[in-house]
């Protein structure tokens, strides 16, 4: 029998279900009804054409109308709105929106495909407001062009941090407007978790983005030129676009006696079907709580078409998995996040990672922050979450295919995924994920919040760092204890076992190291998931919500993130430095001696590749008492601006140390390992970029570092010093590494990766300590029974007792061995 379906709504979903319906049936009666002038449309693609990185709105059409006609030979009826659905006698009524034209239509099977939309909030002057705009589709997105075109608006709001907010917020931004957004929950991207958003909130915040969470609309003023929040404070608006979450379009199906969900989408049952058979609701009409997607839209299209022609398929369960793109950060999330799991009372732990997203030594490595929620027990995966410059949305990709897949984190250990270094790394972040999972899951590591620790930490329960003490100079957690891991072992007995230990490091991994060392000896102790780098978020997060709003004036020119270059009109910098390639702390070392050339007022263009360098260069700012100004992005570069002094209009966190305090830092060099010479002049030039004052005590096979490469003839040597001379590495290109030294080959291995990632050779390393004014001190007594000369150290190299080294300890606040 010849079926005659009738689709109402054109975009993707509706779209969808026409063309498969075709496929199955050719005999099939097809009417596809659109209120509108476009069908098979990219929603999704809006907020580009606003901002003109879509220059043209016919480039989102994925067919024409025409097209979709001839090819499937569909009805398709524009600017035609559905007024009602009459079940008795199985009719729809139909108006042309152009004419007024009413007329009425037979069916045998319905598809509700009318989507769903932002809603004006009800409140006091909202219907007054002639600037409040809401985007559903084209002939939205029109009239938001039209009105930047004809009013040229210096200020917007978008009301609500949904990611279609984001976007919206960041293609404003891009029209040379200043965009505030107000999003009255806690944080934005509700599929994230809190600490996951802080990273996205502190990245708008950092391409000028002015971002108000926690404060709810309470009334428009002027017309829609005010915005009144309940806290009291008032905002003025150009323009304001409602991006608060959208409600599905359940008139129709109301007027029908369809049962309504508690979202306020139509009620469905595994085929799509709602409580009437014969009608179906797909895409955005049907009752869900989970960010809208193209990708669900289309596969509910393809879903109802096979079930109205016979197949038997039914829907899965929906994980929500969603992506968005906002200012170079991508952001993903899928599944359960840990917000959900603590309303639904389902027992989970949480890990955070945060891997590189392919090889480390191959061009345009960054990092990405990963978090996955999982059964304790069971190691069931629950959902997941990415932010990362690349590679977010592919590994989301793949887990949301594990938990539909009811993987396990054991499982994800063993999957077999790409490992090539433009791509990823030999164990891949999902795969690090599954290991860090499963130790928890297995009992091997227990695992504790952000959260947990500084709770633990503010009632003075024993939270350890163990961080080198240099780390905690770019910030710390209030309350922790600084015990370096390579000093654990020592300092055990000082510990208490009465009372559970919490470590903490960078992102996690040498907590887990510690946490095992610890448990091993004894300790109750559990390991931070995601490390200082996670808490860091968060706290920089709240420091920023507690800082007054402090928005641009009217007509005041905006900086603008993509094109902050001097030579466009942005900020005037007086010096330009190129650190591109430079990998910490070459950027740092840098800036610090370009700013010992510079004036008090003078600002310092840095161009960096280093993702690490913005939160370092603010720390060392801070520290130091100069100015962070601004930064922002260039395709694969960061360009950053720093004020050399400080800025009486920015209001300063943390003021630099008192001179009276010990400020220096020393270091005692006692291996000759070429891996551990490199980090101790990384670490010393880090310091002394921060300000310090260092000193390196060589003792030992230490002072192997500081030999001269070639040959010096020296007299009065006896033949056990001249043996040692001979048997003992000359200088950093002799020396071995202290693991997989396979006769050499290891030391010329590192060197080759350092050269290729442009991190600077050991001998460039100690020119530029000395260059930043490291005292290198070589230990008298330790040369004379190494029978090692001063004519065989190379110059700029001290000599000195233990009564030096402690001198120079006394007035340092930092002290390490290596």
């Amino acid at each position: 029998m010849k079926k005659k379906v009738i689709i109402i709504g054109g975009a993707a979903a509706g779209a969808t279900a026409a063309a498969r319906l075709r496929r199955l049936d050719q005999k099939a009666e097809i009417i596809l009804f659109e209120r509108g002038e476009f069908v098979a449309y990219a929603s999704c693609g809006l907020p580009y054409y606003i901002g003109e990185v879509v220059q043209r709105k016919e480039d989102l059409l994925v067919q024409s109308t025409e097209g979709l006609q001839k090819r499937y030979r569909l009805d398709i009826r524009t600017f035609q709105e559905v007024t009602a659905i009459h079940r008795q006698n199985r009719t729809v009524e139909v108006k042309n929106v152009q004419t007024g034209e009413e007329y009425s239509e037979s069916y045998d099977y319905v598809i509700l495909a009318t989507g769903a939309s932002p809603v004006l909030p009800d409140i006091e002057g909202a219907q007054k407001a002639s600037n409040i705009f809401m985007l559903k589709d084209i002939a939205d997105a029109d009239r938001i062009k039209k009105w930047i075109d004809e009013k040229a608006p210096k200020e917007a709001v978008v009301i609500g941090g949904s990611l279609s907010g984001l976007e919206i917020a960041e293609n404003l931004k891009k029209r040379g407007i200043q965009v505030t957004i107000i999003e009255s929950g806690r944080q934005v991207v509700k599929a994230l978790d809190e600490e996951m958003a802080a990273i996205i909130q502190q990245h708008l915040r950092g391409q000028e983005i002015e971002l108000i969470v926690g404060q709810a609309l309470k009334a428009f003023g002027d017309k829609g030129r005010k915005i009144m929040l309940e806290n009291g404070e008032t905002l003025t608006s150009d323009l304001t676009i409602i991006a608060s979450g959208a409600l599905a379009e359940n008139k129709l199906a109301k007027q029908a006696g369809l049962m309504i969900g508690k979202a306020g989408g139509v009620q469905v049952n595994e085929h799509l079907q709602t409580s009437d058979p014969l009608i179906y609701a797909i895409g955005d009409a049907a009752e869900r709580d989970i960010e809208k997607t193209a990708s669900l839209a289309n596969r509910h299209g393809r879903a109802a078409a096979d079930h109205i022609s016979g197949k038997k398929v039914s829907v899965k369960a929906h994980l929500g998995t969603a992506a968005a793109h906002v200012f170079d950060l991508g952001i993903a999330a899928t599944g359960k996040n840990e917000k959900t799991l603590k309303k639904l009372g389902l027992p989970f732990e949480a890990v955070h990672i945060h891997p590189s997203t392919h090889a480390s030594y191959y061009p345009g490595s960054s990092p990405i922050t990963l978090k996955m929620t999982f059964h304790p027990e069971t190691g069931e995966v629950y959902g997941a979450q990415a932010i990362g410059k690349q590679g977010a949305d592919k590994r989301i990709d793949v887990l949301a295919a594990a938990i539909a897949g009811g993987l396990t984190v054991y499982d994800l250990q063993d999957l077999e995924l790409i490992s090539s270094p433009a791509f990823s790394t030999p164990k891949d972040p999902v795969n690090l994920l599954g290991y860090a999972a499963g130790n928890i899951a297995d009992g091997e590591i227990l695992s504790a919040s952000v959260y947990e620790a500084e709770e633990a930490a503010a009632a003075g329960k024993m939270v350890i760092d163990v961080r080198e003490a240099f780390e905690r100079e770019i910030g710390y957690m209030k309350g922790s204890h600084s015990i370096p891991l390579g000093e654990l072992t020592g300092r055990l007995e000082g510990l208490p076992k009465d009372q559970p230990l919490y470590v903490l490091c960078q992102v996690g991994q040498r907590g887990a190291l510690a946490a095992a060392l610890l448990q091993q000896n004894g300790f109750e102790v559990y390991n931070v998931s995601g490390g200082y780098k996670t808490y860091a978020a968060l706290q920089r997060e709240k420091e920023a919500q507690r800082r007054p709003i402090k928005r641009k004036k009217a007509g005041e020119k905006t900086i603008m993130p993509q094109s902050i270059k001097p030579s466009e009109g942005g900020i005037k910098a007086d010096r330009q430095l190129n650190c591109t390639g430079l990998q910490c702390p070459g950027p740092i070392s840098q800036v610090y001696r370009t700013m010992n050339l510079m004036n008090t007022g003078e600002i310092l263009e840095v161009t960096v590749t280093d993702p690490g360098f913005i939160s370092d260069v603010k720390a060392w700012c801070s520290k130091t008492g100069n100015t962070f100004l601004a930064h922002a992005s260039e395709k694969a570069s960061m360009i950053v601006y720093v004020q050399k002094g400080h800025s009486q209009d920015l209001n300063m966190s943390t003021q630099p140390a008192s001179a009276a305090e010990p400020q220096g830092a020393t270091l005692v060099v006692f291996d000759q390992d070429l891996d551990k010479a490199i980090a101790s002049f990384i670490i010393a030039t880090g310091a002394a970029a921060m300000g310090k004052k260092v000193t390196m005590f060589f003792t030992f096979w230490g002072l192997n570092i500081l030999r001269r490469e070639e040959a010096v003839s020296v007299e009065g040597k006896d033949f056990i010093e001249k043996m040692f001379g001979k048997m003992m590495p000359r200088g950093p290109k002799q020396l071995p590494i202290s693991n997989m030294n396979m006769g050499g080959m290891g030391a010329k291995m590192i060197r080759s990766v350092m050269e290729k990632k442009n991190v600077d050779s050991l001998e460039k390393l100690m020119a530029a300590a000395m260059e930043l004014g490291v005292e290198i001190t070589a230990c008298a007594m330790s040369m004379d029974v190494m029978g090692i000369r001063k004519e065989e150290l190379i110059e700029g190299v001290q000599i000195g007792g233990v009564a030096s080294y402690l001198g120079k300890a006394e007035e340092s606040n930092v002290n390490l061995f290596i």
